[in-house]
């Protein structure tokens, strides 16, 4: 299997004792190409040296919600900067991870809802992909995404709605990305929704080292646990693992424009 792990966090300090054995390994069992993304702008240089030391690896930069309380005004103006230094850049990929996260009650909605649209707004300047963190907030997302439209779409990180808002979503040009979360017994909601996807709106990732799998109960969550990821998704959704690995390949690619 030809696998791209279109979310991982593999800059984390989780993975400082063996990262490079991690990328072989993960390169051994067929996940060639792996998206790094940036939560704050503290990791943003961090990241950037482990992309490029890496064909494999690609950069996305953004300011997380979670993080809303770390951020400074001067960081949006500083992720600007940095889109306009790696302009074209075949390693960097997108802006992210962005969003909404209306789990955390502490964050403020408002604060979170003008850095999405001030960072939405650089993904449209700079014509590259969005890639969202979506937590109980997806009608708010699917609202702000029809006022700014976005012409290379983006991916949603770790679906978890309805069909309903899958819909919306692929009308938007987004693609879903599905992880380990999806391969718990619990999720019998999302295993419904899984059997009624597209093929050609899905991705396939981890969020390493977070959000691991059924399988890897407790443990660090790794690149190298994507294959098996595809194969639990791949038996929920009623197909072979090598055919949805083919589908997320080829829509990751086209997102991406690899």
């Amino acid at each position: 299997m030809d696998l791209i792990d279109t979310h991982t966090h593999l800059d984390f300090a989780d993975f400082d004792s063996d990262r490079p054995q991690v990328l072989a390994h993960s390169r051994q069992l067929g996940v060639r190409r792996l998206v790094v993304l940036g939560v704050y702008q503290r990791n943003w240089q961090r990241l950037w040296d482990l992309v490029v030391e890496d064909e494999g690896l690609f950069a996305a930069f953004g300011l997380h919600p979670v993080y809303l309380d770390e951020h400074r005004p001067a960081d949006l103006l500083e992720l600007g900067d940095w889109l306009t230094r790696l302009q074209g850049h075949r390693q960097l990929c997108a802006v992210g991870e962005i969003g909404l996260d209306y789990f955390l009650e502490h964050l403020d909605r408002e604060r979170q809802q003008a850095l999405f649209e001030a960072q939405l707004k650089l993904a449209v300047d700079f014509a590259l992909p969005a890639l969202l963190h979506v937590r109980r907030s997806h009608a708010a997302v699917i609202a702000t995404l029809k006022r700014i439209k976005l012409p290379r779409g983006g991916i949603i990180h770790a679906f978890a709605g309805s069909r309903e808002e899958a819909r919306e979503y692929i009308k938007l040009g987004f693609k879903l990305g599905l992880g380990g979360a999806a391969t718990w017994p619990q999720a019998s909601r999302m295993h419904k929704v899984l059997a009624q996807l597209p093929l050609e709106a899905v991705v396939l990732e981890t969020d390493a080292p977070d959000m691991a799998p059924a399988m890897y109960p407790g443990q660090r969550n790794s690149p190298q646990h994507l294959p098996a990821i595809c194969s639990a998704l791949a038996e929920r959704m009623g197909i072979s693992a090598s055919r949805l690995a083919e589908a997320s390949t080829r829509n990751a690619c086209e997102l991406f424009q690899w």
